[in-house]
């Protein structure tokens, strides 16, 4: 069976990448061009395990051994910005963002509404239509923490093979003044190249919070990039899907330039019943359940607040609680070499109602009723 390296081999390039900037901007001229051969060498293996896009990584690859030789040339110069090789810097830093994901629809419990309605957009988008009939190009998911956005964006690109740009907000933003633009610029080149590309962007309210007196030029050239990027996304004679995906936990942060350019903006709740029960057989699914009462487990989620990240945790703690009473000693095995230790296999049972009650007992919702009000309230004013 042949392995994806990709993704491993992505996050080795974003680490690189890091490592080259750093040694270039305290000028170790050796540092930057070991780190920019390095670069080189990751993207040409990448180019090996992504034959569709070969082309793509390979001149990248070439791109990055052009630097190496700039920087060598140049001594301790600032190669990057004097050399007019930035943007692929940043295009190929937006590359390395590039995830691969497994998670399908079927992977999440609970949600169907939420899960409709994001198969509705990417359908469309993908369909032979009228010009009249545009398809959304931004869905903005909004709610409390914990409740699975980014498994949505993730089931989103998996269920689609589609590329997926995985964005955590501290990835595109500096401190050095305009690189976070160049940034987000570089992140919609690379999607675009790589189109089906889906991009997620966690935490949006740090890229986008409202333009104010404090706001520093700085954010606010990050801000008007990120506008002009979306608007771009709305060229009416592209064929090609290129999907933005924003999760927030706090909405009423956003600025309302961008709010806009997301007019489908997804509540994304706290599991209901049914659903809390789907997440406990998830997260349960190898091992005896027989003996419990899934239904009134999941009552007593709702009770509590809990999110589908609290459920998990919830299992995790009930099958510890399990794997102590079943393996007392458990903790003196840690003398054996490893070898021995794949040699015994742990004891199990199947769970019970006195694991989950001990879970219970040790799982906290950071929710409370009044953050699910100012949600609600904000729902009925901006949402779906």
């Amino acid at each position: 069976m042949k392995v994806d390296l990709t993704g491993a081999l992505n996050s080795m390039l974003q680490k690189t990448i890091k490592e080259y900037r750093a040694a270039d901007e305290c000028g170790d001229t050796r540092s930057a061009r070991t780190k920019a051969l390095e670069c080189a060498g990751l993207l040409e293996q990448i180019a090996q395990s992504s034959p569709g896009q070969r082309e793509i990584y390979m001149k990248r690859a070439q791109e990055w051994r052009v630097i190496a030789g700039q920087v060598e040339a140049r001594g301790s110069g600032k190669v990057v910005e004097s050399a007019g090789t930035g943007e692929n810097e940043f295009l190929t830093y937006a590359e390395s963002l590039i995830a691969t994901t497994p998670v399908r629809w079927g992977d999440i419990g609970g949600l169907e509404n939420v899960k409709r309605l994001m198969m509705e957009t990417i359908v469309i988008a993908g369909l032979s239509k009228p010009e009249s009939i545009k398809p959304w190009k931004g869905i903005l998911l909004f709610g409390p923490p914990g409740t699975g956005k980014t498994l949505l964006a993730a089931a989103a690109a998996g269920s689609l093979n589609a590329t997926f740009f995985d964005v955590k907000a501290d990835r595109v933003l500096s401190k050095y003044f305009g690189e976070s633009s160049k940034m987000v610029s570089g992140l919609y080149a690379a999607a675009r190249m790589h189109s089906p590309s889906i991009v997620f962007v966690d935490e949006f309210d740090a890229l986008s919070q409202s333009r104010g007196g404090d706001t520093s030029e700085a954010t606010r050239k990050l801000l008007s990039t990120l506008l002009t990027e979306l608007d771009g996304l709305q060229d009416k004679k592209s064929g090609q899907l290129l999907l933005t995906l924003a999760a927030t936990n706090t909405p009423w942060d956003l600025d309302p330039a961008v709010l806009s350019r997301f007019p489908r903006r997804i509540y994304v709740t706290l599991p209901d019943p049914e659903a809390c029960c789907e997440i406990l057989k998830i997260h349960t699914k190898d091992l005896d359940c027989s003996s419990l009462d899934l239904g009134a487990l999941g009552a007593h989620c709702v009770e509590n607040l809990y999110s589908g990240r609290d459920i998990q945790n919830l299992c995790q703690q009930a099958i510890w609680h399990m794997i102590r009473e079943e393996n007392t000693n458990l903790h003196h095995l840690a003398e054996l070499p490893f070898d021995e230790l794949k040699e015994r296999s742990l004891k199990v049972r199947g769970l019970c109602a006195d694991d989950f009650d001990d879970a219970f007992e040790n799982i906290r919702s950071p929710i409370t009723r009044s953050d699910l009000q100012r949600y609600d309230e904000w729902m009925e004013k901006f949402g779906e």
